[in-house]
């Protein structure tokens, strides 16, 4: 396409999930409640691990690290669709939407390295129990907890900074409800030939070697228990690693769900209704997957609501 043919780009358009303004109100009370069980579930996972002391281990200072980046990223994009839909609008700026893919990209990296952080914290633990508190000791937590950030942070800053490289002509309509990065790219009327080798490098590097390394760590821990005597030491040894497992599961299944659904589908209400599964409703079930399979977590969720905050315990 001709590069005069495109202009400075002030905004785009976020098509969402439908045309029809008398579904607005129901979308809007669905994805509010989603958000706001999102924002308070998570909420509670972090008061509970702060509030109890027998709770400041190394598996449940990751899982409260989890729960800070959930409320993140999904804070990310449902605001700006509720108020979108509050405002009759579909509009988000062009700077918005540049923020928007930024800080998506740092909460959702840092979401998938700390799911393969608790998956190697669980391998030390079940593998190596002699050696776990002094493999995963407070500095060793602390470091792979900052250089999760730090990692994250510099990808969302590549993959930023080559978007504002891009130019964009006529067609500026997102079929999602949020600027999701590659769609963008789809959009852009310029050489993307940068972009996409910065998109597929990090997929591999981030989300395959990611996978990757928690597939390992529980070829190790499956092989860990069967060795294992007695039903019940393995019973305990699974149930320590049920809940991440089925976490990991949700999330990469949901992912995986939405880049099939966009190749073989270019519907704009479908590809959005598939972003949904990991953006939305994965943060929200993380809190009740953790908790109700959890006894420490429940006792500390108790002891909080019976007894107050920290400053009030007795």
């Amino acid at each position: 396409m001709e590069q005069e043919n495109c202009s400075q780009t002030s905004e785009f358009l976020l098509l969402g999930f439908s045309e029809e303004p008398e579904l607005q109100p129901l979308i809007f009370v669905i994805f509010l409640s989603m958000y706001l069980i999102t924002v308070f579930g998570n909420l509670f996972i972090i008061l509970a691990v702060i509030s109890d002391s027998h709770l400041h281990t190394p598996m449940y200072f990751f899982l409260s690290n989890l729960s800070f980046v959930d409320i993140c990223y999904t804070s990310t994009t449902v605001p700006k669709m509720l108020a979108n839909i509050q405002a009759h609008s579909k509009v988000i700026t062009y700077e918005g939407c540049i923020t928007q893919i930024y800080f998506f990209i740092v909460f959702v990296t840092v979401d998938i390295i700390l799911l393969t952080v608790m998956a190697y914290d669980r391998f030390v633990a079940i593998c190596h129990p002699l050696h776990y508190t002094v493999i995963m000791n407070p500095q060793v937590c602390g470091l792979l907890a900052v250089g999760s950030w730090v990692t994250s942070t510099l990808h969302s800053l590549m993959h930023s900074l080559l978007s504002l490289q891009m130019s964009f002509c006529t067609n500026l309509e997102i079929p999602n409800f949020f600027c999701e990065l590659k769609q963008v790219v789809q959009l852009a009327c310029s050489d993307t030939l940068f972009n996409d080798v910065g998109m597929y490098s990090a997929a591999v590097v981030v989300g395959v070697g990611s996978l990757a390394g928690i597939l390992y760590s529980y070829s190790k821990i499956v092989s860990s228990i069967r060795r294992i005597s007695s039903v019940q030491g393995k019973y305990k040894a699974f149930s320590t690693c049920a809940s991440h497992l089925f976490v990991v599961s949700l999330f990469y299944c949901t992912s995986l769900g939405v880049y099939f659904n966009s190749a073989i589908s270019h519907s704009s209400q479908s590809s959005a209704i598939a972003s949904v599964m990991y953006t939305v409703v994965t943060p929200m079930l993380n809190p009740f997957i953790y908790s109700l399979r959890n006894k420490d977590i429940k006792g500390a969720l108790k002891a909080f609501f019976v007894k107050g905050p920290p400053g009030q315990l007795s």
